[in-house]
Order: C-alpha cells, then sequence, then structure tokens
C-alpha cells in the first residue's frame, strides 16, 4: 500500500471513493496541465476509460469530474490530461496540485471509447480536439491495439501550437516505449493540426477527412484513400461540435456507433457528450 505524504489536508476514503497522491504534475501552458497519481494494486481498467477524480470541496465532501484515463492498463501509475479554467469549481483547484498532495479517485472506471466497443477491422481512427486526446494516449500505448489492427492513426486538432500535448511522443512514433516501440514504428501515424496558429497543417478534422489528408499517414500503407464501414473503426473524443458533425458524417458513410453491448464501426464517450 502506498504512503501518503500529503503536503494538503489529508483526504479520507469514502465507499465510492479511494485517496491517491499526486507523483508529478506538467504544465504544458497557461491553460493546459496533466499529472501522475499513484495507482492502487486492486484498480483495473481497460485502455481508453474514464474515471472520476476529484478534490475536496467547500462542503467537505469529494468534488469529482470525469476524466479519461492517459495511461495505459498496464501502467504502475495513473496519468490524466485537464485543462485549467479559473472559476471552474474543479480545475480551479486542480490546476494547483504538486507532487505530495492527495487527490480522490473513483473506484469504478468505465466508458465506451474501448476496443471492445468496436467491430473487427483494419485501420483504427482516433479523432480528437483538445483534451480529447487522452483516451488514445492510453490505447496508442497498448499492445493488444497493434495486434488488433494493422494501422493505429491518431488526428489531434488544437488551436494553439503549444496546445499539442505529448507531441514528442507521437511524433517519435511511440520511440522508447519496450511494449509497442517496433510495432508503433510500422503502424502508428499521427496527425496534428493546429487552427489558429501558423502549422503545416492547420484545418479542422472534417475538412482532412474531406480531402484526403487523413490517409496520408506515416506509415504509407496501401489502404484506400477513403473511409470504409467493412474494414476502417474509428473513435472520436473532444468537442461536442466536432462529434456530432463527425458522427453524422460518418452514419452517412454507412458507419453503425458501437457500444459495449453492441459493437460497431464508430464509437463515442457518451458520458461526456451528454
Amino acid at each position: 500500500m502506498t504512503e501518503q505524504t500529503s503536503i494538503s489536508p489529508a483526504l479520507e476514503p469514502t465507499g465510492a471513493f479511494g485517496v491517491e497522491t499526486v507523483l508529478s504534475v506538467h504544465h504544458w501552458n497557461e491553460h493546459l496541465f496533466s499529472f501522475k497519481i499513484t495507482r492502487p494494486a486492486s484498480f483495473r481498467f481497460r485502455s481508453g476509460e474514464f474515471v472520476m477524480i476529484g478534490l475536496q470541496g467547500d462542503n467537505g465532501k469529494p468534488l469529482v469530474r470525469a476524466y479519461s484515463i492517459a495511461s495505459p492498463a498496464y501502467a504502475e501509475e495513473l496519468e490524466f490530461l485537464s485543462i485549467k479554467v479559473e472559476d471552474g469549481p474543479l480545475t480551479s483547484k486542480l490546476q494547483k496540485i504538486e507532487p505530495g498532495d492527495q487527490v480522490y479517485l473513483g473506484r469504478k472506471p468505465t466508458g465506451t471509447l474501448v476496443t471492445d466497443a468496436l467491430l473487427p477491422g483494419k485501420r483504427l481512427f482516433m479523432l480528437s480536439t483538445g483534451t480529447g486526446l487522452a483516451p488514445f494516449l492510453s490505447l496508442m500505448r497498448d499492445p493488444d491495439v497493434y495486434d488488433m489492427y494493422s494501422e493505429v492513426i491518431v488526428v489531434h486538432s488544437v488551436r494553439r501550437v503549444s496546445d499539442l500535448a505529448f507531441r514528442e511522443l507521437m511524433e517519435s512514433r511511440l520511440a522508447g516505449d519496450p511494449l509497442v516501440e517496433e510495432a508503433a514504428a510500422e503502424q502508428f501515424s499521427y496527425i496534428p493540426t493546429v487552427t489558429r496558429e501558423p502549422f503545416p497543417t492547420s484545418d479542422r478534422i472534417d475538412k482532412l477527412i474531406d480531402d484526403g489528408r487523413i490517409f496520408r499517414t506515416q506509415t504509407q500503407a496501401s489502404g484506400p484513400h477513403h473511409f470504409e464501414p467493412e474494414h476502417d473503426r474509428i473513435m472520436m473524443c473532444g468537442s461536442m461540435d466536432m462529434i456530432k458533425d463527425l458522427a453524422a458524417k460518418f452514419e452517412g458513410m454507412g458507419f453503425v456507433e458501437g457500444s459495449n453491448a453492441a459493437p460497431g464501426g464508430f464509437v463515442i464517450e457518451r458520458a461526456f457528450v451528454g
């Protein structure tokens, strides 16, 4: 059991929440940060799932919200990616955490951004905006994903270059990761796009789909330059507008939304979009 040496007021576990210790914090810019916490030995999750994370509220009770787990299912630590909202009930406090502080961790991870909710396929596209990248950081480092798909493509759309969290990791095609480095070198592609600052790619994801750039991947595989419902699988996380627009686009192509109970051709995280 991990020793708790918090520099903030000690938290007490509840029926729904355990208490874990902050191990590290990385501030990407003034409104984006990631952090790692200890992982209890009993905590199990599927890559791509989310869990409730939080701090003590002003009323003394847990103040929590759903966060996708950015670390892969085998990791010894749990990592999360978060925006900073100055007047946000939780993030205004969470952005100030430091190593040694304590946070609440929900005991029951769940979610639909998992391979179990997709039918078997050849190419896996993970389309994200902003912090919607988080569940895909988990999935892209899961060896099972590379056994299931011949190509794994992550698209990350942000407003500013500094919002491209984990950019170096993905540009390196996960170099140095002992479990997926070899497979990723052959199968992984990263497509970043920045919409409000100069950058080689500056269009939204829907434009990259329409003009075919989303298919010009680093793997240079021989797949078609269009989506095929029979073979392609899609995950989406991030902007509600992006998800709504692209879900309609994919349904128009013949894709069917999947779930844990009924796997399909594309999935979104319903818990985040209402």
